[in-house]
Formats: structure tokens, C-alpha cells, sequence
């Protein structure tokens, strides 16, 4: 079986397509012009990615291929004029043999707002927003558009607050973002999720939970504060939508160095039974620029992230620690009418206090560009080692569409 997936995989990587030309940007989709000049308008996106893998460190009852859907997203906004805005986004995530629901319904279902938030300006190149919102802090890649990223996902330690403070790394507060000059920002008061993915009990079991709100309540656990800055050295990145381009396929010239942070007081209960501040934070570069007239380009990205979730934390991706992550991409030259290779490596190490141990994780992949990011194909073989655990291995096959 191992085989005849390698063969499926060269296969699907070998394919050739004749004409492929597409925005590289986010800010594509269907337009729908509601006056003559198209300053009031709706757009329309949706994207689906198409996952099969490959893992050889299953339970013998388990089957080692399987397919998914990764993504499968519907996104709209709209403007009457610059002065305010309006955005819905919803969708499902992993969805495969073992979570779907007979009809469709149920705990199961999965269909759930991702955002919902309305905008306002207030002054030129600074707005104001409330609602289910993705203006969040720490770095770059939590803020990551799941449209154009490099690899063939987010690094998952970047988002470091899924599922524990909030709704898919969404929080429902307010905002503030915007620029002067060559610094863009952006910064949000939140509430914290009562329901979290931690459902430990600190006294019973013996370890930190985060689970403030929901031991201690809302006035003991207080607000979510967050924020992101990043200095635009070179060509300016738009900030109209809060989702981080990955790889600009050299359409751009960024250089940017960004810096952020994510504070929650009490937001974990230690083992006392007392609570405990949560304090993330990061500084990054972005790279992203052709080299040539040739089409070719590359896409650089390194950032040094330090949690604390309080004493020994440790639940699945989240630990107390420090991490460091890059990645490098390079778009071989070529017409860009024509379909595009970047292979690309990706490495992160980070500690985990609570074992006094070290995690590892390396990334080797392709993508295959069709039709820029609206059609393409991406390989990705990663291998990871966990303290004194064994090395896994994963092979990830991802077929994606946008429109």
C-alpha cells in the first residue's frame, strides 16, 4: 500500500496543465458591484482542500491511508462605502470516516462560524471593529490566511490558543487596526471561551488547566488582550482583512519584521487551585521577492515564540516553553502562465517544560501550481520526534481549489 500511494503521489505532482494564471492574493473572489463604479459592493470566496495521508504509527485496527476534507470554507463581505464593512465567514474543518454524521446533524456536524464582525472607520488608515473576529496577536502565521500558505499548513504551535481560550482562533471582542505610515497594527480586547478543549480538573488530576473562566469565572479570569505590529521595509502588505498572505509566488517585494503578544490573566488553574496569567509572545521576519526576470522567487520565514500557560502545562500541541520556526520556499523559474513548482523545507524545535525535553519536527514538501493558489496540488512528508519518544513520520497528499 505504501508503494502504490509513492506512485499516486508522482503521479499527481507530474501533472501538467496549459494555462494557469490567477491572483496570488487573498483578496480574489467573485465581486458583485452593487453601483456603476464598483465602490459598493458584496464579494464572495469559497475554498475546499482535499487531504489523503499516509501513517505508518496507526493502531493495527486502523487503516494507515485515509482521506479527508481539510478545509471546506464559504467567506463574504461587503461595502456600501469605505466607511464601514460587514464579514461572514463560515465553514467546516477536518472532516472525515470517523467524525461524519448519518444525516448530518448532531454533535457531529461541524458547520460553525468562523467569523462575524462588522467595521467602522474612524479615521484615514484606522478602523474599528466588534464581533467573531481573527484580528489576533503573537505573530504572523496567527494570523495566517489558510488561502496562500506556503506549506501545506499553518505551522500548529503558531496557533497557539486554539480551542483553549477561544473559537478556532477566533474571539468574540472588539478591535482596532491600522497603520502609520510603514507600521501596521493591530489590537483586541476578548472574551475567553468558557467551554475549552482542557477539560481537566487542576486538584483531581494533579496538573495546570486552562479552564480559568470556567473554574474561576468571568470577572476572576478577566479579558483576553492581544496584539500584533509589523514594520513594512519594503513593499506595503494590505491590512484590509486580517489573513497573512504565505507565499506572494513573487508577485511582491516584503520585507517585513513584525512582534506580538497574547495575555490572559488567570486564565489557567494550577495545581493549588489558584490561578495563573497566561503570556505569549513572539518576533518574526518575512521575506517573500523574485529573484529574477525568470519568474523565479523565494519565501523566508523565521519567528521565536515564547509560552507560558503557566507551571508544566502541557496538553497535546500546547506547552509552556519556547519555540523557534522557519521555513524557506523556492518558486523554480518559469512563464507564469504556465504551471509553477516551489519545493519548500520547513523545521521547528521548541521545549516543553514539562518533560524538561525538547520536541522536533521536520517538513519537506512541493506545491504545484496550476492556476496560482486557486488550483493546486502540494506533497509534504514530515517527521517528528517528542522528547524521548520515537520519530513519526506523516505523507500528506492536498488537493486545493479556490474561487
Amino acid at each position: 500500500m505504501k508503494n502504490h500511494f509513492l506512485v499516486l503521489t508522482l503521479c499527481l505532482l507530474t501533472i501538467h496543465c496549459a494555462y494557469s494564471q490567477g491572483n496570488t492574493e487573498y483578496t480574489g473572489g467573485y465581486k458583485v458591484k452593487l453601483n456603476e463604479d464598483g465602490t459598493k459592493y458584496m464579494r464572495f470566496i469559497a475554498w475546499g482542500q482535499f487531504w489523503a495521508q499516509y501513517n505508518e504509527n496507526v493502531p493495527d485496527d486502523a487503516s494507515q491511508l485515509n482521506f479527508s476534507i481539510r478545509r471546506a470554507r464559504f467567506l463574504t463581505f461587503t461595502q456600501l462605502n469605505d466607511r464601514f464593512l460587514i464579514l461572514t465567514h463560515f465553514g467546516l474543518n477536518s472532516l472525515n470516516g470517523g467524525n461524519t454524521s448519518p444525516i448530518g446533524t448532531g454533535e457531529r456536524s461541524q458547520l460553525f462560524f468562523h467569523d462575524f464582525w462588522g467595521e467602522w472607520k474612524v479615521a484615514k488608515n484606522h478602523n474599528v471593529g466588534a464581533g467573531l473576529h481573527y484580528w489576533n496577536g503573537i505573530s504572523r502565521l496567527n494570523n495566517q490566511s489558510t488561502l496562500n500558505m506556503m506549506t501545506l499548513d499553518n505551522n500548529r504551535q503558531s496557533w497557539a490558543t486554539i480551542g483553549l481560550s477561544d473559537q478556532f482562533a477566533r474571539h468574540v471582542g472588539v478591535y482596532a487596526k491600522g497603520k502609520f505610515g510603514k507600521l501596521q497594527y493591530r489590537f483586541a480586547i476578548n472574551e475567553a471561551g468558557n467551554s475549552t478543549l482542557d477539560t481537566r480538573d487542576p486538584l483531581a488530576d494533579g496538573v495546570t488547566v486552562y479552564a480559568g473562566r470556567r473554574i474561576l469565572g468571568s470577572r476572576d479570569a478577566g479579558k483576553v488582550i492581544q496584539g500584533y505590529f509589523d514594520y513594512n521595509l519594503l513593499d506595503q502588505e494590505s491590512n484590509f482583512l486580517p489573513y497573512k498572505v504565505g507565499t506572494y509566488l513573487g508577485s511582491k517585494k516584503i520585507l517585513n519584521i513584525g512582534a506580538g503578544f497574547f495575555n490572559h490573566r488567570n486564565g489557567v488553574v494550577q495545581t493549588n487551585g489558584e490561578g495563573a496569567d497566561v503570556n505569549i509572545w513572539a518576533v518574526d521576519v518575512f521575506y517573500d521577492a523574485p529573484l529574477a526576470q525568470d519568474g523565479s522567487a523565494v519565501t523566508a520565514y523565521a519567528v521565536f515564540q515564547g509560552n507560558d500557560y503557566g507551571t508544566d502545562y502541557s496538553l497535546g500541541a500546547y506547552a509552556t516553553g519556547n519555540m523557534v520556526y522557519g521555513h524557506f520556499g523556492y518558486l523554480l523559474a518559469g512563464p507564469k502562465d504556465k504551471t509553477r513548482f516551489q519545493p519548500y523545507l520547513s523545521y521547528q524545535t521548541r521545549s516543553i517544560d514539562a518533560i524538561d525535553d525538547r520536541a522536533n519536527r521536520l517538513g519537506i514538501g512541493a506545491n504545484v501550481f496550476m492556476t496560482g493558489h486557486h488550483s493546486k496540488l502540494s506533497l509534504e512528508y514530515t517527521n517528528q520526534k517528542v522528547g524521548s519518544s520515537g520519530t513519526t513520520g506523516l505523507l500528506t497528499v492536498q488537493a486545493m481549489i479556490y474561487l
